[in-house]
């Protein structure tokens, strides 16, 4: 399949799809007149991408995981440094999650106080 192809059946951008390309994540044949060509798999390996970036990973994160990146992800086996890496990424989660409640309380403590006339 061509890329416009593969952005429709994943719901990617085509500049993403490349970006992808560009980053060693994702590969493509070239016919005679340039254009990329993705064989079926790319629609998962797309889709796992996107899980990872979703999952709070970046780029930089993903690129060392490019040979676990067919397949069911969710549900495989990683592997030692995999799984000290999504520690890691979850440790940074972690501390996003309490700075934006606390920014959450102190903004409704303020809505409450100018909603009551404090």
């Amino acid at each position: 399949m061509r890329i416009g192809e593969l952005a429709k059946a994943t719901g990617v951008t085509t500049r993403a799809l490349r970006f992808y390309e560009e980053q060693g994540l994702l590969t493509a044949a070239r016919s005679h007149n340039g254009y990329r060509h993705y064989d079926e798999s790319a629609i998962e390996r797309v889709a796992n991408i996107r899980y990872l970036l979703d999952s709070g990973l970046t780029m930089e994160d993903i690129r060392p995981l490019g040979s676990c990146l067919q397949g069911d992800l969710p549900s495989r086996r990683l592997s030692s440094s995999a799984v000290a890496l999504v520690d890691r990424r979850l440790a940074v989660l972690d501390e996003r999650i309490e700075a934006l409640t606390r920014a959450r309380e102190r903004l409704s403590s303020r809505a409450a106080a100018v909603r009551g006339g404090d």
